[in-house]
Parts: C-alpha cells; structure tokens; sequence
C-alpha cells in the first residue's frame, strides 16, 4: 500500500494522506478544513479508482477560489501517478 502525503494550496486544509492499493482509494484523511464534507468526501472515495476520483474532483472550485478541497484532493493523486 501506498500513502500519499500532500500538503494543500489556497484551502482551509492543512494537509493530506490517501492510502491507494492497487489503483484502488482505502482511505482518505483530511488534516483542517470542513471536518463534515471533508468526512463525507474521505467516505464517497473510499473504494473508487484513482483515475475516477481524480475525473470527478479536478475542477471544483470552493466560492471564488480557483481550487478546493476536492479539487486539492485530486492534485494529491495526480502528483502520485
């Protein structure tokens, strides 16, 4: 298993950890940020495939911010294929 560490830009979050295996999300901790999303977000990853995860995230912007947790949540996994 793989742990990525990751530390946020331009969000409340402070930092970042995703366990992958096999391509495949087991876990997801969020460090700051909107503790309720942020555990709804950890939740709906769990299970899915990094290129899904990364198609349905990369993009989102939080109000008038060009990125957002999601969207952080996806460069993490980028920056680790």
């Amino acid at each position: 298993m793989e742990t990525i560490k990751y530390t946020p830009k331009g969000v409340c979050s402070r930092g970042m950890e995703i366990d992958v295996e096999d391509g495949v999300i087991q876990a997801v901790r969020v460090v700051g940020g909107c503790h309720g999303n942020l555990q709804g977000v950890s939740a709906l990853l769990k299970g899915m495939r990094v290129g899904d995860a990364i198609a349905r995230m990369e993009g989102i912007r939080c109000g008038m911010k060009p990125t957002s947790c999601p969207d952080q949540l996806a460069q993490a996994l980028k920056s680790a294929l």
